[in-house]
């Protein structure tokens, strides 16, 4: 039997009105500003209003190393938000939103699949309230307030080589990356060299997402430093009187945006910071809204454990006060086979047929990569529970296998079918959340704050990628010694390296040994407020592929839009 697409099945699921949704999730329709009929705002006033009701279960959905073909953490956690409503338990599900740039580039919807979406599909994917706009125009207003204040005689004395602030766009376009402004007469700016990132990757995008209140969002704004001045002393958005036009901009969209699964469990949808080079979790303000408004909080950090669950325990745990209760590991038969290292798999292309035969050794021979993160968890006091994605390729004893690992490694298990069955598929996963989340936690975070910033980078090295220590190149260790005297020195850090391996190199899979980390260049994300390391080639503008998703996506003669996934 041929599945429906995912637009078919999200146009013919039952939305429930957006108050009604709300009301589910203990949310008064006094706090909702409408957006559509399927869509609402989320007044930031509920958070102390709602701060006497219940506190929920605090669970974040993570996963293996991801491998090309995806592993379903989205769709995962749409599932298990359903899974929990059908053994009674009322959940919550805090998202990131989706950027526009990966869903008509190679990627497509990020909304979950199957019978495991969020909906509106279209309003979700495609700008939503406009968020991410307008998190664009507060940088790209800043970074025009930078070259207005060059041209007009650079009174803070700026060093144009140290401007860090480039411009962004919600769009993947290579040839953006690197570019020259001011080119023209004199009137027309200073010329400089500078770029495009994806707005993704837009500093002011993770202070969205780490900000506790707008007063907070406003502060954070005025401490982005673009640069330093000739005496090499740090040049902020405050200096350059941005920082207050900024948070007007963003003044709607620190609000967060309501929304619904396909069986309309409500889903708070909020900010979308990179996972590679940022925190890759949705904001601290919509767990704030929904850790009061149900049994449950279902929050998802993004790529595998090594990488936005370790910033979540980090960093955004730290920010929010908030303790987790359980982590729930993504996993797929298909993946743990790739992470065997007997197979080449290709993005968009058919897997080679013998992946899809019955063979639990390759599952076996990649297991390492679950194990791995599995004990990632354990390292941060939280109990684990293995989610296995099930496929309709996978066989009975592959998935036996599976339980086993996740069952020796002392993690709780269960296989979920929830793209096919939506969330009666996801009931037995349901239940061994629970089950976890009724164990004591002894959460704890990987350094001190008090630690040097080297300290926290080598901790974060050894004890979760696996490293045996980090190498930092002579430049970078003096930009960090600079950190120190500049006061960046207590600052949390996040280490941006490839998504696809727990190493800095993508080649190794499973749980690589005999490594270390190289640290080739280090930077401030002084408003967000962390230090991030750089190692290996970082893009913050992707490109598209030959054939990209936009080539497939249009209006038909009804006005509806089709080709998207």
């Amino acid at each position: 039997m041929t599945m429906k697409s995912d637009l078919e099945i999200a146009r013919e699921a039952h939305l429930d009105p957006i108050e009604k949704v709300a009301n589910r999730a203990g949310i008064s329709a006094k706090y909702l500003e409408p957006y559509g009929r399927d869509v609402a705002k989320v007044d930031l006033d509920v958070i102390n209003d709602n701060k006497d009701h219940p506190r929920g279960k605090y669970v974040v959905v993570t996963a293996i190393t991801p491998t090309p073909l995806g592993e379903g953490k989205t769709t995962t956690a749409v599932g298990l938000a359903q899974g929990l409503e059908k053994i009674g338990k009322r959940s919550v599900l805090a998202l990131r939103q989706p950027s526009m740039g990966p869903t008509f580039g190679i990627k497509g919807g990020a909304a979950g699949a199957g019978y495991s979406q969020v909906l509106p599909m279209e309003r979700l994917n495609l700008h939503l309230t406009g968020d991410f706009h307008a998190i664009g125009a507060a940088h790209n207003l800043l970074a025009a307030m930078i070259d207005n204040h060059l041209h007009h005689g650079n009174e803070l004395d700026i060093e144009p080589h140290s401007i860090s602030w480039r411009r962004v766009v919600d769009i993947n376009d290579r040839a953006l990356r690197n570019i020259i402004v001011g080119l023209g007469s004199r009137v027309d700016g200073v010329p400089r060299e500078t770029g495009f990132d994806i707005t993704a990757a837009s500093e002011v995008g993770v202070i969205l997402a780490l900000a506790t209140s707008l007063a907070d969002l406003r502060a954070r704004l005025g401490r982005i430093v673009i640069g330093y001045n000739r005496s090499k002393q740090p040049v902020t958005a405050e200096d350059l009187h941005a920082a207050g036009s900024m948070a007007v901009i963003l003044k709607d969209a620190i609000k967060p945006n309501l929304l619904q699964t396909t069986e309309n469990s409500p889903v708070l949808v909020h900010a979308g910071p990179f996972g590679n080079i940022a925190t890759g979790n949705s904001s601290v303000i919509a767990d704030q809204v929904g850790i009061n408004c149900g049994d449950y909080l279902l929050t998802e950090a993004g790529f595998g454990a090594d990488m936005g669950a370790e910033r979540f325990f980090n960093i955004k745990c730290r920010v929010s006060g908030m303790r987790p209760d359980a982590a729930v590991l993504v996993v797929t038969v298909r993946a743990l086979k790739t992470h065997a290292g007997r197979y080449k798999v290709v993005p968009g292309k058919p897997l080679p047929p013998a992946m899809l035969e019955d063979n639990p050794d390759d599952v076996l021979a990649g297991a390492a990569n679950l194990r791995k993160h599995i004990e990632i968890v354990r390292e941060f006091g939280v109990s684990p529970v293995v989610a296995l994605n099930v496929f309709p390729t996978d066989h009975p004893d592959e998935i036996d296998a599976v339980r086993k690992v996740a069952e020796v490694a002392g993690a709780h298990f269960a296989s979920s079918t929830h793209v096919v069955d939506g969330g009666t598929g996801a009931v037995d996963l349901a239940r061994a959340v629970v089950a976890a989340c009724d164990q004591k936690t002894d959460f704890r975070y990987t350094y001190d704050l008090e630690d040097s910033l080297v300290d926290k980078l080598t901790k974060v090295a050894t004890t979760v990628y696996g490293a045996d220590g980090v190498d930092i190149a002579p430049a970078a260790a003096k930009e960090l010694a600079h950190f120190e005297d500049l006061g960046y020195g207590s600052f949390p850090v996040v280490i941006a390296k490839t998504h696809l391996s727990l190493s800095h190199d993508p080649s190794l899979k499973g749980a690589p040994t005999g490594w270390r980390l190289p640290v080739r260049e280090v930077r401030a994300a002084v408003g967000a407020g962390y230090i991030y390391a750089i190692c290996g080639d970082m893009r913050t503008m992707p490109g598209l592929g030959r054939h990209p998703a936009a080539e497939k996506i249009d209006i038909d003669d009804s006005g509806e839009t089709i080709g998207l996934f």
